[in-house]
C-alpha cells in the first residue's frame, strides 16, 4: 500500500507512523512528490510505479486526482467530528 498526501512530510509522517505502526505501507509520498499545476498540488499516480489498473486514490479534492480521474474514489471532507467512529 502507498500513502500519497499533499501534506508536508514533516506534518504527515508522524501521523502515518501512528496510523501504520506495523509498516504495512511500503511507500509514502508527500507534497514534494506532487505535481504543481495551475496553482494546485495534484497527485500524479504514475509516480508510484504501479499499474494504474491496480491503483485507487481516495481524496476529497478533485484537483488531487485530476491526472488519473479513472482511479479516483471521491470522498467527502472530514472536519473534527468528535462523534465520528
Amino acid at each position: 500500500m502507498v500513502i500519497f498526501t499533499a501534506s508536508l512530510s514533516k506534518y504527515a509522517d508522524p501521523l502515518m507512523n501512528l496510523m501504520d505502526p506495523s509498516g504495512i505501507c511500503t511507500m509514502r509520498l508527500f507534497r514534494e512528490h506532487c505535481t504543481y499545476i495551475n496553482g494546485v498540488y495534484t497527485k500524479d499516480m504514475s509516480k508510484i510505479g504501479r499499474d494504474m489498473k491496480d491503483a485507487m486514490i481516495l481524496d476529497n479534492s478533485p484537483s488531487a486526482y485530476m491526472l488519473q480521474p479513472e482511479c479516483a474514489v471521491p470522498i467527502i471532507s472530514w472536519y473534527d467530528n468528535p462523534n465520528d467512529r
